[in-house]
């Protein structure tokens, strides 16, 4: 690009940023997006069919009993993987925010809004399945705007029900699997089985999923992700000029000009066809660089490329890149901010999958009895009241033993031996015996070992409570 176009670029008209393109004249202005095609739109409905195979059966794949994903908020259960994690869990769980935090801060500085393009599920539902049954059964862009146009006759009624009809249907089958996230699938399967009057709350809940379903994909769409949410506002804070975006070459595309066969191009290689612009689901023109509204699903892409290519151009003139990239006329490359960032991300999701998977099972809490002292026994011994408290996470009912790890003397159980049952939590009252040779000190610390069978499960230490020791004159 000459100076001359690039300071035409550099002083562009920016009013398309006082408004949005879903929105004209204060009303909703209706986005018919012409159905893309290319390499990129082909990978995403791969991964889409990935998404949605783990999505509609991760609930009700089992191991040890349980569901690979679970998380009840109503109850205060989660299942992660098998794992199952309890209130107590918590600070697992406030670690895990926080590194997501920090991971999407670090992910969409480098990358952009990779996310929001392949694997948001608001994008992977809209586009690649509710927009592919529309265009199925109501065709392309400009069938859709006729049909809309269309007097209420046999042919438009039959294909607005009918696609109405397989949105709530789907809409269904969504909400019955989110569902079967939060209460599990062995209950959704009772309130779909068993009478409605015995799970009406379940009934009711499946109802309202399905409805919040249906109006977002048939109805709100695009708005979800302008209006609702909070990432799409983010990156204005968080992208700079290195962030990876999907964004258009204007050094090599400006100052437009239609394609003429046979004539030598004395401007910029975009042809000013628009089809990047029909093809985009918010209705933006990625020509004027990045914005809110974009939410990098590569459509404009592929169509790009296509007419490229049909044109004898080189291809990417749109095309992933950093603005830096496109002002210096640099390649996308693996560079070190790329290597470095990546890095880090990598090291926070290895702390967050170590924390995990090396949580314990069981939990033991052993203090001693508030407000009792030593008390003196046969044989010159002394003896200090304990509570335990055991937690265990298993699908297994455990039996747990108590074992003096540091000191000689004796534990003496008050009640029956510790069994705690499968998910649940158990407490009892102990004492430990210890001859008065070893309590040397007011306070003397022992080393309590918590055992189930032979397997040390955890090591707890406390204090020991003996008499004042008379000094000597």
């Amino acid at each position: 690009m000459n100076e001359e176009h690039q300071s035409d670029w550099d002083y562009r008209d920016e009013s398309f940023r006082d408004s949005i393109g879903t929105i004209k004249d204060g009303k909703r202005n209706w986005v018919f997006p012409t159905q893309p095609r290319g390499r990129l739109y082909s990978a995403r409905k791969i991964l889409s069919y990935f998404y949605l195979l783990v999505f509609f059966s991760l609930p009700f794949i089992k191991y040890n009993g349980h569901p690979l994903l679970m998380l009840n908020v109503l109850e205060r259960k989660f299942i992660i993987f098998g794992y199952i994690f309890w209130p107590h869990d918590f600070f697992i769980f406030g670690i895990a925010m926080l590194t997501m935090i920090l991971f999407v801060v670090l992910f969409t500085v480098v990358f952009g809004r990779l996310f929001c393009g392949w694997a948001c599920p608001q994008t992977i539902f809209l586009e690649l399945v509710f927009r592919r049954i529309e265009y199925l059964i109501e065709g392309d862009s400009s069938a859709q705007k006729a049909l809309n146009k269309m007097p209420w006759n046999n042919y438009k009624i039959i294909r607005k029900s009918l696609k109405f009809f397989l949105f709530f249907l789907l809409s269904f089958i969504i909400s019955n699997t989110f569902l079967a996230y939060i209460i599990g699938a062995d209950e959704l399967f009772k309130i779909i089985s068993e009478p409605v009057g015995q799970h009406f709350g379940g009934f009711i809940a499946l109802l309202l999923f399905t409805g919040v379903f249906y109006f977002v994909f048939a109805w709100f769409r695009e708005q979800a992700c302008l209006i609702v949410c909070p990432y799409g506002r983010l990156q204005g804070v968080l992208l700079d000029k290195n962030s990876i975006v999907v964004a258009y070459d204007y050094v090599r595309g400006e100052q437009r000009e239609k394609f003429r066969k046979g004539e030598t191009r004395t401007k910029g290689d975009c042809i000013d066809c628009g089809l990047c612009v029909r093809v985009c689901p918010t209705n933006i023109d990625i020509r004027n660089g990045t914005q809110l509204e974009c939410t990098n699903c590569t459509a404009c892409i592929d169509a790009c490329d296509h007419v490229m290519e049909n044109v004898g151009l080189e291809k990417g003139l749109v095309r992933y890149a950093s603005e830096a990239g496109i002002a210096n006329k640099e390649k996308l490359t693996i560079n070190k901010r790329i290597i470095a960032y990546s890095s880090v991300l990598f090291l926070l999701l290895t702390v967050l999958v170590f924390l995990l998977v090396s949580r314990s099972d069981i939990e033991a809490t052993i203090v001693r009895t508030p407000g009792q002292l030593f008390q003196e026994q046969p044989d010159e011994r002394i003896s200090n009241l304990y509570n335990i408290k055991v937690i265990n996470k298993t699908s297994n009912e455990i039996p747990v033993r108590l074992k003096l790890e540091n000191v000689e003397g004796e534990i003496q159980m008050v009640g029956d031996a510790i069994k705690v049952d499968k998910e649940s939590n158990t407490q009892s009252t102990f004492f430990v015996i210890l001859p008065k040779s070893v309590v040397t000190e007011r306070k003397t610390e022992i080393k309590i070992g918590v055992y189930s069978g032979e397997k040390r499960i955890e090591m707890i230490k406390t204090s020991f409570l003996g008499p004042i020791k008379k000094k000597k004159k």
